[in-house]
């Protein structure tokens, strides 16, 4: 492995396709200078998965889009490459417009030895959520 140093975001539909998602950022940061994670959806629903996973990130759960935390660590953080791992084309368009190179979730796991989970979670636009089980 090269001495590039790297920024890695997790959309939040990825890390809901991996079956230990907790594993997968604590390895992930084993080789990333930062690593974090990205959703269109409300803070809150990142802050609960993110406590009920164990998950420690170094992006802050702010109301605003994926696209927008992008752009901003981008800024935040120098590295030489930022990489967004994600789910599907909108994440995709999303990581492109914001500079960073894109990995689906699949590549990513395969190339990182992380496992899928069994029953693939909808992309993050496409999910139309009506229960409270988000809620904090």
């Amino acid at each position: 492995m090269d001495d590039v140093r790297l920024t890695l975001a997790f959309d939040l539909a990825a890390l809901r396709r991996l079956e230990t998602p907790g594993e997968a950022v604590a390895d992930a940061a084993r080789w990333s200078e930062h690593v974090g994670i990205v959703t269109d959806r409300p803070p809150h629903v990142l802050t609960k998965f993110t406590r009920e996973h164990a998950i420690s990130q170094d992006f802050s759960p702010d109301p605003v889009s994926a696209r927008e935390t992008l752009e901003h660590m981008r800024e935040h953080f120098d590295t030489g490459r930022y990489v967004h791992v994600g789910t599907g084309t909108d994440h995709q368009q999303q990581a492109e417009a914001a500079g960073w190179e894109y990995l689906d979730i699949e590549t990513a796991a395969t190339e990182a030895g992380w496992e899928l989970g069994s029953t693939p979670e909808p992309t993050d636009s496409s999910r139309v959520d009506t229960s409270t089980d988000d809620w904090p």
